[in-house]
């Protein structure tokens, strides 16, 4: 169950808007590092935490319900850009050959579709995707993508704060990369506070592996190499059940392929 207040969770404030600026936004709404990504990934995640690992689901879905307002104000800030931006400002924008481009065949729909306002799309107006969902059921494997989630997250937030010169937007990619840092910190407990993990999924009898390659560095150069001894090709593995060594693919067999049935008319000329 989900309640909603009309306060945004941070004030959003445009003192120039901005068409351009609002479509490189839409990237952090609908694209594969934005809100609505991990606002669905954490929720998903949560679903499929069992009710003995309460604090885990809370963490997920608190979080999830926290990336929506997220969503929310970066819908905001989208709109603020559109519709206070004058006809001289779109018009200034064209002045850069590449930025004319981006508007000419960037995004029509934020006025046809949507009457300046945001979209559930990436900066390229491509509709979002739940691909970008990652909810595995494997706990350790999801705090590992969630991870990475906020990583990439953050990085497209510090590159859109470096895109404008606007004392408002600035504030709320501010407080927006701030989240993301303590998102990043509370995933990595997460997964300290999970013990034995490694190699995921923990729980997979390791001996029904080749234990010949699990721990080897393979090499995929013609020319045989000596070991670099790099931290990966040498010394104890992190999950502490294996040492590391550098070797070669084996190589074995031959992909001999069977001709396929008679109707599939792959014919070989």
């Amino acid at each position: 169950m989900f309640f909603h207040q009309d306060d945004l969770q941070f004030e959003v404030e445009v003192e120039e808007p901005n068409p351009r600026f609002a479509k490189m936004l839409q990237q952090a709404i609908g694209g594969a590092e934005g809100e609505m990504r991990v606002a669905l990934q954490y929720m998903f995640q949560a679903f499929a935490v069992p009710r003995d690992h309460e604090e885990y689901r809370t963490l997920l879905m608190e979080t999830a319900v926290e990336e929506l307002g997220h969503i929310e104000m970066l819908a905001t800030a989208v709109t603020k850009n559109l519709e206070g931006a004058s006809r001289a400002q779109r018009e200034a924008a064209r002045e850069d050959a590449v930025i004319d481009e981006m508007m000419d065949s960037g995004q029509p729909r934020q006025a046809l579709s949507a009457g300046l306002h945001a979209m559930p799309v990436d900066s390229n107006g491509v509709p979002f995707t739940g691909n970008y969902v990652v909810a595995s059921g494997n706990l350790a494997a999801d705090l590992y993508a969630n991870v990475m989630a906020e990583s990439t997250g953050r990085l497209l937030a510090t590159r859109l704060y470096e895109m404008t010169d606007d004392p408002g937007m600035k504030d709320m990619l501010s407080y927006l990369i701030a989240r993301d840092t303590m998102h990043q910190n509370q995933w990595h407990a997460a997964i300290d506070s999970l013990g034995e993990h490694l190699p995921v999924p923990a729980s997979f009898p390791q001996e029904k592996e080749n234990g010949d390659v699990n721990y080897t560095f393979m090499s995929t150069t013609r020319e045989e190499r000596e070991d670099p001894e790099t931290p990966w090709t040498s010394g104890d593995a992190p999950d502490g059940k294996g040492e590391f060594s550098s070797g070669r693919q084996p190589g074995s067999g031959y992909a001999d392929v069977e001709a396929m049935v008679e109707e599939m008319y792959n014919e070989v000329n």
